[in-house]
């Protein structure tokens, strides 16, 4: 379970796995370009849900319809934010919270993974990943830089500006658009506590897009390119493998893929056809 579900309760966990799925639909065939600007707009859309109470009750509120919660969103943010984000956005108004704030955690958590496809189209992913890493680290052994990104005297901008110039040009475009996100959009927690977050919606991002796939025999290079193609095609997101032999399988291939399993084992496929005969 991802950090940010973990913190959530029964009605938004669900709302969080419905619109990771909605946001997989958005990023299908998006070029990373259109990615990260999708990514920029869901941060400014946590920023300004959390300017204000009243907005965020409004948008989560169970007793309005989904048709007044979407003009509510149009109409807030029609003028400075994309049509894709503002597609997402409609969508999550339109799901149960167990709180208003959750919304606003959740699209934050959308904004990071948006940003987290970029580096992957960019063959990225892994180096994002280490470089968040490699950031905390920095923070955990430097006292002085701690105390300044966790203080509320320093502004958003001041601590950008100061990341931007301790990281310089040593870090992928990625991880620089997503530490100054994280700097600067803390909403109230440690800078150790925000870091944790991002790392781990990254983390989650990636698992979405690894197929964890189980074959009998040995796969060979020309295959696994071929699955991994097929795959990628599916979400319009690269895709990498990791491929396990069991013997248990008895032929065919048993997929796990996001939230989804394609099981096309023979095993499988016996068992539909036992099913099947029983009824």
């Amino acid at each position: 379970m991802s950090r940010a579900m973990a913190a959530l309760g029964g009605a938004s966990r669900q709302s969080l796995i419905a619109a990771r799925k909605s946001l997989d639909e958005l990023l299908k065939g998006l070029s990373a370009a259109d990615a990260s600007a999708l990514s920029a707009h869901l941060f400014a859309v946590v920023t300004t849900l959390d300017s204000s109470t009243p907005l965020r009750r409004a948008l989560t509120d169970n007793s309005r319809d989904a048709n007044s919660k979407a003009e509510l969103a149009k109409e807030l943010f029609g003028k400075s934010t994309s049509d894709l984000a503002i597609k997402l956005l409609i969508n999550l108004t339109a799901l149960r919270w167990s709180s208003p704030s959750n919304l606003g955690d959740v699209i934050e958590q959308l904004a990071v993974e948006a940003e987290a496809s970029v580096a992957n189209q960019n063959n990225e992913l892994d180096r994002l990943e280490e470089e968040i890493f490699q950031f905390s680290r920095i923070v955990a052994s430097d006292l002085e830089l701690r105390q300044i990104l966790n203080s509320a005297k320093y502004s958003g901008e001041g601590k950008r500006v100061l990341v931007a110039k301790l990281l310089a040009s040593k870090v992928s475009p990625s991880t620089s658009r997503l530490l100054a996100a994280l700097v600067s959009g803390m909403r109230g927690r440690s800078i150790e506590k925000t870091i944790a977050f991002y790392a781990s919606a990254a983390a989650a991002r990636k698992m979405r897009v690894i197929a964890h796939v189980k074959s009998a025999v040995e796969l060979s290079q020309a295959q696994k390119d071929k699955l991994a193609s097929s795959l990628s095609g599916k979400i319009g997101q690269p895709v990498r493998l990791n491929v396990e032999l069991d013997p248990k399988v008895l032929g065919g291939l048993s997929i796990r893929f996001a939230d989804e399993l394609i099981d096309a084992t023979i095993v499988n496929r016996l068992a539909d056809a036992g099913r099947a005969l029983a009824v």
